[in-house]
């Protein structure tokens, strides 16, 4: 039997967590007399991917197809499509900023502006909302508010210090703690919570801005709507879905998560080729021993959350169902007999959209038109923003994978002996220091050779230069590493293109690390005099194996990828923080900062003594 909200004190010791619900379609079954059904569609952690994925590959009917996999404006005609659902509620559970060019040259414009295509009944800020800091977040929030929307911003545990950009002196404040609404003649309460240590270590919120304890703040705000006699509570959190599991079992008052943060993909994806985290929605007990249903929906608008939570006559949850669905669109393609993509024909193209609507783990949508002709408008800015000036370069930055083999010869007069020197890539190694110092948490930085496409000439730096440079939507991201594990990362990328024989653009670069490097000699026993340089002080001291450090590289080094196999098991195991910073953002950042792009001086290179494979010192 379920337990109503005023459980005694052995349910309350006896509360466990429970594995989670199985996955159920939404509820259609008449509602009993004196109950009452609250829907709620979610999303979450969009992160400015306001474009769908093109040519995204699913197993659909088994077969390996490529589809559009999300962007905003399916997520607008998905919204409409349920707007006549009875008692619904459309919530966003934050991350919308940072990860895009949308919020590079429009810093939350462009979010804003489509989120108001949807008009979110509530909104709370993730930690990257703080990545620009208070000021930048109040200008986003801003523009939510204007139009007819209103969003409300909630969050119950940031306390901003009066007088600053979220608690103008004299205005009102830019967030509160929760809001009560009325749905279908019911009073439901939205509390915001967002997560507090790592928006304070890994994002740029005003050091007077407080992050308070999330379970306290949690609880304090239901308690108060409980007192004001509300008896239904969604808690909106940007906290983990881990955690959202955990802090369930702390909480009383509680009856429904909808959370974002840890990118979280529940329900049973198996069929389309996709791992999944856990049931949609996920079922756990509050400390009263009461069900909370837990809710998220994966990341980046590729998947829409639809639950639907009975509550009984006494105002308990009696039951919790739904559905999390990917969000697809066409053209579909298929291999040909020779191993190329190919469209469908129409005529299979709309028998596999006829056999997907009965699949209630996806959704074939069409963009919303008036949402997409909005995109389309930020899309032309986009790209009339990549041909703008943003500095210059004093001197050629020489492209070299590998010390002491060929040079790039784009760079121009500067580089004609940039093969025979032990310093190797200048372009690297300022891409790597623009890493680091996008970086809060990172000691060091590592840059993969291949990942940095091309030289910079001296002279007229535009954007263009820069996602020249660096064109993938790779983001940052920081790993905790022992100093051993480091050790190992830099040997797995040497090795794998001296002893597997694959490519050279697996070779490192680092910045705040610098080595002397062997590659005459077998792996193991290629690195030497390691050593890693104080941010504050700028000394240099050996690496310590037994010393954890952070290390901020890209996000595909960090999986693993390019042979970098020791980093792989610490990604999967979750020892890392994804910065969602489009690196190529960094090196503006960079280049905008610190002025003329130069060399760094010859102290701060990472390679500092090698000797070629074949024993050629190169000085």
């Amino acid at each position: 039997m379920i337990q109503g909200k005023t459980a005694t004190a052995a349910l309350v010791l006896g509360a466990l967590l429970l594995g989670g619900c199985a996955t159920r379609e939404p509820s259609t079954a008449p509602a009993p007399p004196g109950s009452f059904e609250l829907a709620i569609a979610h999303i979450n952690d969009h992160h400015s991917q306001l474009d769908a994925f093109a040519a995204t590959e699913l197993l659909l009917d088994g077969v390996p197809t490529q589809v559009e996999l999300g962007g905003f404006a399916r997520q607008t005609a998905l919204f409409k499509s349920v707007a006549g659902t009875p008692n619904l509620l459309k919530l966003h559970a934050g991350d919308a900023l940072t990860g895009s060019l949308y919020y590079t040259f429009f810093k939350g414009r462009a979010d804003a502006r489509m989120m108001n295509t949807i008009c979110f009944d509530a909104f709370i800020p993730g930690n990257h909302e703080f990545d620009d800091g208070d000021a930048t977040l109040r200008a986003f929030l801003d523009e939510l508010a204007q139009g007819p929307c209103q969003t409300p911003t909630l969050s119950a545990n940031i306390v901003p210090k009066p007088g600053t950009p979220l608690a103008p002196a004299g205005g009102k404040p830019y967030l509160q703690p929760s809001i009560v609404k009325e749905i279908g003649g019911v009073r439901v309460g939205l509390v915001g919570i967002t997560i507090a240590d790592k928006t304070r270590a890994s994002s740029r919120p005003l050091a007077s801005t407080q992050f308070l304890d999330e379970t306290q703040s949690a609880q304090a705000a239901i308690d108060a709507l409980t007192a004001q006699g509300v008896r239904h509570i969604v808690l909106m959190t940007h906290h983990g879905f881990k955690a959202d599991r955990a802090l369930a079992a702390r909480l009383t008052g509680v009856d429904v998560i909808i959370g974002g943060d840890s990118h979280s993909l529940l329900g049973d994806f198996k069929a389309l080729g996709l791992p999944a985290e856990g049931r949609y929605p996920t079922e756990v007990r509050s400390a009263s021993g009461e069900p909370v249903c837990i809710g998220q929906a994966w990341e980046y608008g590729k998947a829409f959350g639809l639950m639907k939570v009975r509550f009984d006559a006494q105002g308990r949850v009696s039951q919790c169902s739904g559905q999390a669905a990917l969000v697809v669109g066409e053209p579909f393609k298929r291999k040909n007999a020779a191993g190329g993509w190919q469209a469908l024909p129409a005529a299979e193209g709309e028998a596999l959209k006829a056999r997907l609507a009965a699949n209630p783990a996806v959704r074939v949508v069409t963009p919303d038109p008036a949402a997409a002709q909005m995109l389309a408008g930020f899309a032309r800015q986009v790209a009339a923003e990549k041909a703008r000036t943003i500095g210059s370069a004093s001197e050629p930055l020489c492209l070299v994978r590998v010390p002491g083999e060929r040079a790039d010869p784009r760079a121009g007069v500067g580089c004609e002996t940039a093969s025979r020197l032990a310093r190797g890539s200048d372009v690297a190694q300022v891409v790597a220091e623009a890493f680091l110092r996008g970086s809060r948490r990172a000691d060091f930085a590592l840059q993969n050779a291949g990942g940095v496409r091309t030289p910079v000439a001296a002279g007229t730096l535009s954007m263009n230069t820069a996602f020249t440079v660096l064109p993938y939507s790779n983001v940052l991201v920081e790993l905790d590493l022992t100093g051993a594990e480091v050790l190992a990362a830099l040997e797995d990328g040497v090795a794998n293109h001296l002893d597997r024989g694959q490519s050279n653009g697996s070779h490192p670069y680092a910045a705040g690390l610098r080595w002397d490097l062997d590659m005459s000699q077998p792996r193991g026993k290629r690195f030497s005099n390691v050593q890693v340089r104080d941010k504050a002080s700028g000394s240099w001291t050996a690496l310590d194996p037994a010393k954890t450090y952070v290390l901020v590289t890209n996000d595909f080094v960090a999986a693993g990828r390019d042979g970098y196999a020791t980093l792989g098991p610490v990604y999967a195991a979750g020892r890392y923080v994804n910065t969602y910073l489009l690196y190529t953002q960094t090196f503006v950042d960079y280049l905008t900062a610190t002025g003329p792009l130069a060399r760094p001086s010859r102290a701060d290179y990472s390679h500092q003594k090698v000797v070629t494979r074949d024993g050629t010192v190169l000085p």
